[in-house]
C-alpha cells in the first residue's frame, strides 16, 4: 500500500463548497444572478482564479448556469438536464407518494438530530425560511417552492451528520421538484397552504426548544399529512 503526502484543501475547493451550501439553504435562490468574480473574490477575500474555478466546477455540476452577456445565475433543479426524478416520473417509474415515503426516514430522523445539535446560526436560517414562507402566502396566497426546500435543507445541515448531509445534497433535485409538484397542486386551497406553514413551525419550534423526539413527530406528521392529501385526490 502506497502512502501519500496529505494536502491541505484548495481555496477553489472551499469557495465551492461555501457556494453550494448557499444555494442549497436557500440564500442564493435559482434564477437568482450571483455577485461578478470579482465582487466574490474581494468578499471572500481570494483570487479571482480561485472564484472562477470554483464557479466553473457548480457550472458542471449544473448548479449554476452562465448566460452570454448577462453574467452567471443559479439554476432550478426542475430545468436541469437529465434531471433524475423528472426522468423517473416521466416514464412512471416513481410517484410522489414514492418521493414521499423516502422523506419520512430522511427527513424525520433528521429533524431529531436537529433538535440535538442545531447551532444559533442553523435555528436562523430555518427562521428566515419560515419568514418567507409565511410572506409570501400573505401576498401571493402561495409558498414557494424555493423557501419550503431551503426549510428542510436548513434542517438536514443542522444534524451535523456528514453522512445525512450528503445524502440530502445530493436529494436536494428530488426534494425540489417534490415540494413544488405538492405546492403546485396545494395551491387550489389556501387552507391546505396555511396547515404546511403551520406544520414548519411545529417541526422549527420543537428543534429550537431541543424536543427531538417531538420534532421527528412533527415532521412525521407533516409528511404523513402531504401524503394523505394526494391519496386522497
Amino acid at each position: 500500500m502506497k502512502l501519500k503526502p496529505i494536502r491541505p484543501k484548495r481555496i477553489s475547493d472551499q469557495v465551492f463548497e461555501q457556494i453550494r451550501e448557499l444555494i442549497y439553504k436557500g440564500e442564493f435562490k435559482p434564477g437568482q444572478q450571483i455577485l461578478p468574480e470579482r465582487e466574490l473574490a474581494i468578499s471572500m477575500a481570494v483570487s479571482r482564479t480561485s472564484v472562477r474555478n470554483a464557479i466553473n466546477k457548480l457550472v458542471t455540476m449544473g448548479l449554476l448556469e452562465h448566460r452570454q452577456g448577462q453574467g452567471t445565475f443559479v439554476s432550478s433543479p426542475d430545468s436541469r438536464k437529465g434531471n433524475p426524478l423528472a426522468a423517473v416520473m416521466a416514464t412512471e417509474e416513481a410517484t410522489l407518494d414514492d418521493l414521499l415515503e423516502v422523506r419520512m426516514g430522511l427527513e424525520a430522523n433528521a429533524a431529531v438530530l436537529a433538535a440535538q445539535r442545531a447551532t444559533e446560526n442553523d435555528i436562523l436560517s430555518m427562521e428566515r425560511s419560515l419568514e418567507e414562507m409565511a410572506e409570501d402566502l400573505e401576498t401571493t396566497d402561495r409558498i414557494t417552492t424555493e423557501s419550503d426546500a431551503a426549510f428542510h435543507m436548513a434542517v438536514a445541515f443542522a444534524t451535523k451528520n456528514p453522512v445525512l448531509i450528503h445524502l440530502m445534497r445530493n436529494f436536494y433535485d428530488f426534494l425540489f421538484i417534490g415540494i413544488k409538484q405538492n405546492l403546485t397542486h396545494m395551491y387550489q386551497d389556501a387552507n391546505t397552504l396555511h396547515d404546511v406553514l403551520a406544520h414548519h413551525r411545529e417541526v422549527f419550534a420543537a428543534i429550537r426548544d431541543r424536543e427531538p423526539a417531538k420534532a421527528g413527530d412533527a415532521m412525521k406528521s407533516h409528511i404523513r399529512y402531504v401524503q394523505k392529501y394526494f391519496r386522497a385526490r
